[in-house]
């Protein structure tokens, strides 16, 4: 079968549409027709070795880390899934390469794709909704009624992260351009900020928790809003 890799770390020049073996569909999981797979920031690290330290790898790298398809065979210990159910995965650390025509994932790693989703939008959902998810709740421990913002709120994990936040009742702040501002606002922010003319820490203050992706000078600022006990 067909699958996107790389054979060496470098720039996008290095991918490369690769034929490798097909997968095995072991006893506890699924083998998956892939119809769509998303790219996120983690594949474009990967691809260029700077996750080499901590996640070193052995070459030809197939990259992906989520996707949506079609359920082709069960495993022998798998049950609640059946032949043709469509689902959507973030396979574990250890087997990425969902950028394929087929994938072997865990059961545990899969769920059923709600039917009101094309698989484009399924695929998309993973990697950033858990992401989003273990920030807020794992880590977080947002309650309802707490304040938190949420930086660079139009992306993969800020859109997520906004209306997750607003499911649990938080009162939500966010970053993003003034050109976004009405898309945030959809989502369920309450206080758009307009990052490229406003200073987030001279409007905020008191915040239990703040989401910060985007690392360096944000983050260090993102410490002035918080009460004190708060998470960043």
């Amino acid at each position: 079968m067909q699958a996107w890799g790389i054979q060496a770390y470098g720039g996008p020049e290095k991918l490369e549409l690769l034929e490798v073996a097909e997968p095995v569909c072991g006893p506890d999981d699924l083998l998956i027709a892939v119809h769509a797979a998303s790219l996120n920031p983690l594949d474009w690290k990967l691809r260029e070795g700077l996750l080499r330290r901590i996640r070193p790898t052995r070459f030809p790298l197939l990259l992906g880390n989520d996707l949506s398809g079609v359920v082709e065979q069960v495993g022998s210990q798998v049950e609640g899934f059946s032949v043709g159910d469509e689902v959507f995965a973030r396979v574990p650390k250890s087997s990425i390469g969902t950028l394929a025509e087929k994938k072997a994932v865990h059961y545990a790693a899969v769920a059923h794709k709600p039917g009101n989703l094309s698989h484009e939008q399924a695929a998309s959902i993973p990697l950033a909704g858990l992401t989003a998810w273990q920030c807020l709740h794992d880590v977080g421990k947002l309650q309802a009624g707490q304040k938190v913002l949420i930086q660079a709120g139009a992306g993969g994990v800020g859109s997520l992260a906004i209306q997750l936040a607003h499911l649990a009742g938080a009162e939500v702040a966010t970053t993003a351009s003034a050109a976004k501002h009405e898309l945030v606002s959809s989502l369920g922010a309450d206080h758009p900020i307009d990052y490229r003319n406003q200073a987030f820490e001279q409007l905020l203050e008191g915040y239990d928790l703040v989401l910060d992706t985007l690392g360096g000078e944000s983050l260090i600022r993102s410490f002035d809003i918080l009460k004190p006990g708060g998470t960043v």
